[in-house]
């Protein structure tokens, strides 16, 4: 499995780039709005998925891991296929997906190209449970890969002793985690810190996940 590709780009195509990797020369598949940013020449590195059918190996290209998960979540959907996906991810970007299926906005989603009003619902319903999970990756998947950075450094094992988190610990993760994606989806700061806040209060124990569902529904529009 490749996961991920460095190196300089030789071609831009419609939908694809050629990125030469020391000699070896590999085709990924891009969204519009990654490959606006590419220039031919330029050192790239990009997180990559590989997909395998009876008669085509294509890799698909996303500069954060954030962005590769929402398109492996795209393609769970019955009729979206991994172009399909690419073309949501293309207009709405790793942050509008996941505001367009929070709040079902299914005009938003169908406005990808190929993407019609059937699938769009289909893809609001069915990623409506799921979507929190995503999201509460955070800003650890939202980090880029560096091109140039090469770090060779020796491996140290240092053997420590394992402490458990606290509860406090966790749940303040938990709240961190759930603020930061509901800041990512739109939210000011202070609308999201209350609606965590009352989750939180009211269910100390919850995940990551069960705190955004529960704190999207607080800031839903009423009426």
């Amino acid at each position: 499995m490749i996961g991920k590709i460095s190196g300089r780009v030789d071609y831009r195509g419609a939908d694809h780039v050629l990125i030469d990797v020391r000699g070896v020369g590999y085709i990924v598949h891009v969204s519009e709005r990654v490959l606006a940013g590419m220039a031919v020449g330029e050192a790239v590195a990009l997180y990559t998925e590989l997909l395998v059918r009876e008669d085509l190996l294509q890799l698909f290209g996303f500069p954060t891991l954030l962005e590769k998960e929402w398109h492996r979540l795209l393609m769970t959907v019955q009729g979206v296929g991994a172009k399909a996906a690419m073309a949501i991810l293309g207009t709405l970007g790793p942050e509008g997906v996941g505001r367009a299926i929070a709040l079902g906005d299914v005009n938003a989603i169908k406005a990808a190209p190929g993407i019609g009003p059937k699938i769009a619902a289909r893809v609001a319903m069915e990623l409506k449970s799921k979507a929190p999970g995503v999201m509460a990756l955070g800003a650890t998947a939202e980090a880029r890969v560096d091109p140039d950075a090469v770090i060779e450094a020796p491996v140290v094992t240092v053997k420590t002793a394992k402490v458990a988190p606290s509860a406090v610990q966790v749940r303040a993760v938990h709240t961190a985690d759930a603020m930061s994606a509901l800041v990512n989806l739109g939210y000011g700061q202070g609308d999201a810190a209350s609606a965590v806040a009352t989750v939180v209060a009211g269910a100390p124990e919850a995940d990551t996940a069960t705190i955004i569902r529960a704190a999207l529904k607080l800031l839903a529009p009423k009426g």
